[in-house]
């Protein structure tokens, strides 16, 4: 698959560049082109950088919305996919070639539609790669309730599987190498969902198990002006997730099955700048209430063939309880999690089927959270996931023996 390519300034070489993925971004894309300029000027600018637009070839005009950005002297270039591949994976693999064509030594990838970035995320993703981190993920200030996919499955899992606590595994910013771009270009493990939106939990998981130094970078600054509230649908982005993490759990099952317990991983620029609050969050308990009830009597039958015996009881308790006292134990969401991983794992139903049945019950697990921690601060909330985190750890060995 060959990129289009469109660079004005004939940057053949440069030595840190910054990735912008998008698909019809033309109003948005202006901002983070902006904040990446500003960034690379003030903390980089003894460097050659370039700022690439990694897109899907946009019908909207985000080709010259981002040429025609003001990027404070940074040469731009745009790479497009070509007509009708979409995907942010896809775009980001461009990058990869991209990266490589230049021999960069370093890699900052924002998402499009950043309107909380600041220049200072530039030098937080960015300078750990030039003090040997091959790997950076970056640290949020989030409110309680936003990121609930994160919460409530992808940082418990990735923790326990691959032994390193990477509190936002699956989100759209990170930092890598030079060396890692071509390191992920290499890997066999790549698919349809990876080309989507599995690419943010695919290069995580990645870097987890090829051993390469990893950090977190402290942000300081919340992700978004607007937190989504967990009763919406989750949409495409957790089923490409979802069947990411079950396809690397296939792939990287040697290594998960003889990691026991996990390690922190450092954290880069923690307490350097001001800590800004996020936004405040609703959520509509009724609304997730209903769809957890609803959902379970619906695939109750489904639930029967892949759960086990000991947990499907434990799960027809928590059905049971009223909204105001809904809870899901940490051990039983563990288990459940386990289980669906271990019915992936035996093809004991069709994946696309298997993940829509998830949904009602991670509805109900987001319930359960909300409802736990509705009277704690940012910090207590933080605090009870590490929590959950320890009880998945402690329950490992479940899917360890029922793995085969």
């Amino acid at each position: 698959m060959k990129a289009f390519e469109d660079n004005p300034a004939q940057v053949k070489k440069a030595d840190l560049v910054v990735g912008i993925p998008s698909y019809n971004k033309a109003s948005l894309i202006g901002l983070p082109a902006l904040q990446a300029a500003l960034g690379l000027k003030e903390y980089f600018g003894h460097l050659d950088s370039v700022i690439v637009n990694c897109d899907n070839c946009s019908t909207d005009g985000t080709k010259a919305a981002f040429l025609n950005a003001d990027t404070q002297g940074i040469p731009k270039i745009y790479l497009s996919t070509p007509r009708g591949v979409k995907g942010k994976g896809n775009n980001v693999k461009a990058l990869f070639r991209k990266v490589l064509e230049l021999d960069a030594r370093g890699v900052i990838v924002v998402d499009a539609t950043l309107g909380s970035m600041t220049p200072r995320w530039i030098k937080n993703l960015g300078e750990p790669l030039f003090k040997d981190f091959s790997f950076v993920s970056p640290l949020y200030v989030r409110h309680k309730y936003d990121g609930s996919i994160t919460n409530d499955i992808a940082y418990p899992l990735t923790r326990t599987l691959y032994g390193r606590r990477v509190r936002q595994p699956a989100t759209g910013e990170c930092g890598f190498s030079g060396a890692m771009a071509s390191v992920f270009l290499r890997n066999e493990h790549w698919n349809e969902d990876v080309s989507q939106f599995g690419i943010d939990i695919w290069m995580t998981t990645i870097a987890m198990n090829e051993g390469v130094p990893i950090c977190q970078a402290f942000m300081g600054k919340p992700r978004s002006g607007e937190p989504r509230d967990p009763s919406f649908d989750p949409g495409p982005a957790f089923r490409q997730a979802m069947n990411t993490i079950f396809s690397l759990m296939e792939a990287y099952h040697a290594k998960w099955k003889a990691t026991k317990w996990s390690k922190p991983t450092a954290i880069f620029g923690f307490g350097a700048s001001e800590v800004e609050m996020p936004s405040p969050l609703a959520v509509n308990r009724e609304r997730l209430y209903g769809r957890f009830r609803e959902g379970f009597n619906r695939n109750w039958e489904t639930y029967r063939s892949i759960f086990s015996f000991e947990n499907l009881q434990k799960v027809r308790e928590v059905a049971s309880l009223s909204m105001d006292h809904f809870e899901m134990p940490a051990q039983v969401w563990a288990k459940t999690l386990f289980d669906f991983a271990i019915c992936a794992h035996r093809k004991a139903l069709d994946r696309s089927r298997l993940i829509e049945v998830l949904i009602p019950l991670y509805y109900g697990m987001t319930l359960s959270y909300v409802n736990k921690t509705e009277g704690m601060s940012v910090l207590q909330a933080e605090e009870y996931i590490e929590d959950m985190c320890l009880t998945f750890e402690q329950t490992k060995p479940y899917i360890i023996d029922r793995w085969g």
